[in-house]
């Protein structure tokens, strides 16, 4: 049974989503106060977790930023933001501080379970397809671009190497810490060096989700991957926006 931590501030509507969930075969931890949430993050081992922005005790950014900033399982479990509808500063601030995705409330639990399961389906084939290499074949340039989630090896574009089977990036030889979403994005873009990888492939392959036009969680992602990867030494752009089209890992 999947184990998902829940953190929301109303104890009534926790208890109504968590009997829902529970009836969709998840085991779920519920807790209501920010310092408790962070802690069963921290001690606990969890496939997901959903977190509210309003948390009482320790607000929801700061519980987000100190679990991805602890040298804790957790810090690479992905997370599930809860925002007030129409709080783009929320979503915002939550992605640039690793949060994996946002859903805005209101919402229904059909929709809460939908966005769970899309981000557990997309962690699941990530596992399944980075698959450790035969020495002879450990290293190749691009992955076939049919394969709708990377079955990459290990992936070379200048200074930037990427090993698929370990989950480690390096620019420069100097490791890279990345979210579950920037190390798909960025295998994504590496695997079709030089070429143009649209928003709308992007959302679907990276999100599990058709792209919306107000959207802008790809956008914060890829400014997050950018100012992470830093600058190569001959100034180089490593991602380079095709305006209304998508991106491109440009052949440094």
């Amino acid at each position: 049974m999947t184990r998902m931590l829940l953190m929301k501030r109303h104890a009534d509507l926790v208890e109504l989503v968590t009997e829902y969930l529970r009836r969709e075969g998840f085991e779920t931890e519920a807790v209501h106060d920010g310092e408790l949430g962070l802690q069963s993050a921290l001690e606990g081992q969890h496939s997901l977790i959903v977190l509210d922005v309003m948390l009482p005790g320790l607000g929801g950014f700061e519980v987000l930023r100190r679990i991805r900033a602890s040298n804790t399982p957790a810090a690479r479990v992905p997370i599930l933001m809860l925002t007030a509808r129409g709080e783009e500063i929320d979503r915002v601030l939550g992605l640039e501080w690793g949060a994996d995705d946002y859903l805005a409330k209101p919402h229904s639990p059909q929709e809460l379970l939908a966005r769970v399961r899309a981000m557990l389906r997309r962690v699941r084939l990530e596992r399944e397809n980075y698959q450790p290499p035969p020495e002879a074949e450990a290293e190749i340039q691009v992955s076939t671009p049919q394969s709708q989630r990377l079955a990459t090896r290990k992936l070379t574009v200048g200074d930037l190497e990427l090993d698929g089977a370990a989950r480690v990036v390096t620019a420069g030889s100097e490791p890279i810490d990345l979210t579950a979403v920037e190390f798909e994005m960025l295998a994504l873009l590496m695997a079709h060096v030089g070429e143009v990888v649209t928003r709308e492939s992007m959302s679907l392959q990276v999100f599990d989700r058709p792209l919306t036009h107000f959207d802008r969680s790809m956008d914060v992602h890829i400014s997050n991957l950018r100012r992470k990867l830093g600058t190569p030494s001959n100034g180089a752009e490593r991602i380079k926006t095709v305006r209304g089209v998508g991106y491109v890992c440009t052949k440094i």
